[in-house]
């Protein structure tokens, strides 16, 4: 099987600029967007898509971008997969909605039968679905409450995990996510993460002992329903915690009967070379949050973990008109499919071995490129003044500005804003990674 197979050949896979950007079209758009869309809703580039495949998206100018944010990483098998496309026809054509709750169906069963499948771990296991994965974390939360009778939650410097009441109190980064939307849902606590390029050599074990301490001393484990962790910190900076980290954490988390939380929204589904994230330290969660990435482009999130823990929640207890749509069960059961046949997680490893290969270059002929993180098709770069770790914001825009009119779509993250991150589709060819490296390259020169 080839690319091809996974990427629709109508959009040719080539970058192409016929007007600036934003093109005349973008821009009147854009002036609409103004009037008729609340100010909060932002956007990182002003221009308006009418196509994507592969790894390409087409705006209303004629403008073919390469992509590298994969509409933050959920149409990691590409946008409109033909395996998606021709899955979500059927549906339609079947029925739209039944609520689950009130009529169920089979792909809602099919999807959490992969779930119970493909997450870590040969114990018995259950799933639920939802929307989002704010959506997801929280009623993880809620399980995991359920289940100890306890009302703490634990989690980490530079989080992110979404942008409700409770997932905001759960995530570190003030602007743009909480700044005036307080007061906050109680009983989050918050440790330090495993920073390798801010820890000055601390390995993973002695930083895990250090969060412990932190959590004993403030919290009291005794007190603890769950510690959520993202195994690759996303929003946060692309973190990836020293090794021995996570598995130090988790087995403390055993002994004190606290439930172990994986929030894979961003790192399931093959975007890291691996079918989660967790499996490349040999983790296995009592619960995994999944979503972005588990339905090539429609809404759906998932709570995946141990049945004795799962089924703690009181008949009723978990739901929503929404959650587990029989659209977003049948694209989740055609990315399944996309991903194995595709062999897509090799596909990430060779995605990370030529992008860190070309920034680790950069970064060897530029003193502003302090880290070279990541793992598969999840690669950073954490931006500084020369000599030093003081974050530079001001370089990180730069450059992503210089990109995006370049016709590169890049991300910005991190907690001060200073790391560019890079979540190409999958099916993105070599030769247009390396394109969008070369524009990458010459943005530096520049700024």
């Amino acid at each position: 099987m080839t690319l091809a197979d996974v990427a629709p050949a109508a959009l040719r896979q080539e970058r192409t600029l016929v007007t600036e950007i934003p093109g005349p079209r973008s821009r009147e758009l854009m002036a609409r967007k103004h009037h008729a869309v609340a100010a909060g809703v932002g956007t990182t580039m002003p221009v308006f898509a009418v196509r994507a495949s592969g790894g390409v998206v087409e705006d209303v100018d004629g403008n073919v971008l390469i992509d590298l944010g994969s509409g933050i990483a959920v149409t990691t098998v590409g946008s409109s997969a033909p395996r998606v496309v021709e899955a979500v026809g059927r549906q339609v054509e079947a029925f739209t909605h039944t609520c689950f709750m009130v009529t169920p169906y089979e792909g809602y069963v099919a999807v959490a039968e992969q779930l119970n499948r493909l997450t870590p771990g040969t114990h018995e296991k259950r799933s639920a679905l939802f929307n989002t994965g704010a959506e997801a974390v929280e009623n993880a939360v809620k399980i995991a409450r359920a289940h100890t009778g306890r009302p703490a939650v634990v989690v980490f410097d530079h989080a992110y995990h979404g942008r409700t009441n409770l997932t905001m109190a759960m995530t570190a980064k003030v602007r743009p996510y909480k700044h005036g939307f307080g007061p906050f849902a109680p009983e989050v606590h918050r440790a330090p993460l495993s920073y390798p390029f801010r820890d000055g050599g601390l390995d993973g074990e002695t930083a895990a002992r250090r969060a412990i301490e932190v959590i004993d001393e403030q919290v009291g484990a005794d007190r603890v329903a769950a510690l959520v962790i993202e195994p690759i910190q996303g929003e946060g900076g692309f973190i990836v915690p020293a090794p021995g980290f996570l598995p130090a954490l988790l087995e403390w988390c055993r002994a004190k009967g606290i439930v172990f939380v994986a929030d894979e929204v961003q790192t399931g589904f093959a975007r890291t070379g691996a079918m989660f994230a967790c499996e490349h330290e040999g983790l296995v969660p009592d619960l995994l949050v999944s979503a972005k990435g588990i339905a090539g482009g429609l809404p759906l999130a998932a709570v995946t973990g141990r049945a004795g823990i799962m089924d703690a929640a009181h008949p009723g207890g978990l739901g929503g008109t929404y959650g587990g749509n029989p659209l977003a069960c049948a694209a989740a059961l055609a990315t399944i499919e996309t991903i194995e046949a595709g062999r897509l997680t090799d596909r990430a490893r060779r995605i990370e071995t030529l992008m860190t290969e070309r920034l680790s270059r950069l970064q060897r002929d530029d003193p502003r490129i302090g880290d070279v993180r990541g793992r598969g098709a999840m690669i950073a770069v954490e931006l500084v003044q020369p000599g030093t770790r003081e974050p530079d914001a001001d370089l990180a825009r730069s450059v992503a500005a210089a990109a995006h009119a370049a016709g590169v779509i890049v991300l910005t993250c991190g907690t001060h804003g200073n790391v560019l991150r890079f979540l190409p589709p999958l099916p993105i060819s070599d030769a247009l990674l390396h394109e969008a490296l070369d524009i990458l390259a010459a943005a530096f020169a520049r700024s």
